[in-house]
């Protein structure tokens, strides 16, 4: 059953981590299953790269095991309930002192937080944190939309595209409420309060206000507006509980913190998160009619790059912005070409390196994923170690993103309705401005961009001779280090990871 498989994918994983008593959080994202552990050096990273379900593994300021779309979401649960029924379990007697410990653990942690901690990456993370829970149901709301708007054009079953609209619309008419929620909740406020204040946003109520001189319409300042009154709930919140008195803090602080805040974001935020919002939409739109074709060239060339350094979750709540206005976002679609790149470049590393079985198996195994837009295992595993293969990947990405920029210019949008899937993945969720059937072909022709650029330019520029000669060898999975299997993940900077969304 598949429960039994997940849960010994789980039960593998667990002593290879270093055990339960090890795991200080466990946490997952589209694809990767993340954990804080005590002491790193307890970890095995080669048996874990072994492991069948395990694509490869990334280490930041979690230590990260890339399991692939669908089975993180279901292996994590079995995970955690290892770990909990292993907690009240007799801690087994230690190999080294606690001081031994503790110093290395101090070491390792320091070593990670000096490279990775930054302010600016930290506060991305969080961002990341807030908006990535919500990917699945913009997915499912996404495909619901995308279906619904196929049997309108069809002019079938006009009793249920009613109210396959409603499912479709629901999530995202109320999802500056969930911003909130999640908001107050990553930094460190009640989020149910957040919430609160963040529903105020979509309340119809509010057209009957004004603020800067005009009428407030309910929506405006959209995900923007949630995140900010939430972040100001939060910080209201923790004031009051450090001044109010405990008999009356049931009471006072939940009725300031939502006065005040809802006060500022009617009267203030709302009016500037529209107009940041707005701009948002605007600047997008522009870039792509007049410089659809260089912009969509610099987007998709320099993803991979943006993916690497953690940068990419500043786009997040750009595209849900865009989605939240428009309907879908212009610019995943382009951004997506990245990995078609990426798949055309292990294409061609497969057909030059026709003696390394290492590279070769790693390839074959990684391959799938990456079409269906999965590109860590390629990443981590071939074009990064490899080095030049990774910059001709970007070549592949580039060209994508050229061709499909170039129809946004003579007025084809191609958008994606949902974030998170990419490649073959994001078929069920494009969107456009021309007809569906035409916007299918635009991204599929950008997908074919990619590959083939991707392909050539590693084929023909992506080795030296001597690095033909050395790495065009006979090698096990033992031998070959430099890019053996998606355990090579573990040989990229852990501080260019990418958080996957």
């Amino acid at each position: 059953m598949a429960t039994d498989k997940n849960r010994a994918t789980a039960a593998a994983i667990l002593p290879l981590v270093g055990g339960a008593r090890n795991v200080t959080s466990i946490a997952h994202c589209m694809t990767r299953l993340r954990l804080s552990l005590a002491d790193r050096s307890l970890v095995d990273d080669e048996a874990l790269k072994a492991l069948p379900a395990v694509m490869g593994v990334v280490e930041d300021d979690t230590y990260q095991i890339v399991l692939g779309p669908g089975t993180v979401a279901r292996v994590t649960p079995e995970f955690e309930a290892l770990v909990a029924e292993a907690g009240a379990a007799p801690a087994p007697e230690p190999t080294r002192t606690a001081d031994e410990l503790a110093a290395q653990g101090a070491a390792l942690r320091a070593a990670r937080k000096e490279k990775n901690a930054t302010p600016f990456k930290l506060f991305l993370r969080r961002i990341a944190n807030i908006f990535v829970p919500l990917i699945p149901a913009l997915i499912g709301c996404g495909i619901i939309a995308g279906i619904n708007g196929l049997l309108i054009n069809l002019e079938w079953l006009p009793g249920i595209t009613p109210a396959l609209a409603a499912i479709a619309s629901g999530f995202m008419a109320l999802i500056a409420v969930f911003v909130g929620f999640n908001t107050a909740k990553e930094f460190g406020g009640t989020p149910i309060l957040g919430g609160a204040v963040a529903a105020i946003i979509v309340y119809a109520g509010v057209a009957n206000i004004e603020a800067f001189g005009q009428k407030l319409s309910p929506g405006q300042g959209g995900v923007l507006g949630a995140l900010g009154a939430a972040v100001l709930a939060t910080y209201i919140e923790k004031w009051c509980r450090r001044w109010v008195p405990e008999a009356l803090d049931v009471l006072v602080t939940p009725t300031i913190t939502v006065l005040l805040s809802g006060l500022v974001t009617i009267f203030g935020l709302m009016f500037l998160a529209g107009e940041v919002s707005t701009g948002i939409g605007t600047a997008a739109n522009w870039l792509l009619d007049n410089t659809g074709a260089f912009a969509g060239l610099v987007l998709g060339g320099l993803f991979l790059p943006l993916v690497m350094l953690g940068l990419h979750q500043a786009l997040i709540p750009i595209h849900t912005t865009l989605i939240e206005q428009q309907g879908f976002t212009v610019l995943l679609p382009i951004l997506a070409m990245a990995g078609a790149g990426q798949v055309g470049c292990a294409i061609a590393v497969y057909k030059r390196l026709k003696h390394n079985t290492s590279i070769r198996t790693t390839i074959k195994s990684a391959l799938p994923a990456g079409f269906l837009g999965v590109g860590e295992p390629l990443i981590y595993g071939v074009s990064l170690p490899l080095g030049r293969p990774f910059i001709t990947a970007c070549v592949g990405g580039a060209a994508g993103g050229a061709f499909i920029g170039f129809f946004s210019m003579i007025g084809e949008k191609v958008g994606s309705t949902a974030i998170g899937p990419s490649g073959w993945a994001l078929f069920p969720l494009l969107d456009g401005n021309k007809g569906l059937g035409l916007t299918i072909a635009i991204y599929g022709g950008g997908l074919l961009v990619g590959y083939v650029v991707g392909f050539f330019a590693t084929y023909f520029f992506g080795f030296s001779k001597q690095m033909l000669v050395e790495l065009n060898t006979e090698t096990t999975p033992h031998d070959q280090v430099v890019a053996g299997s998606p355990a090579a993940a573990t040989s990229a900077d852990p501080a260019k990871s990418p958080a996957a969304v």
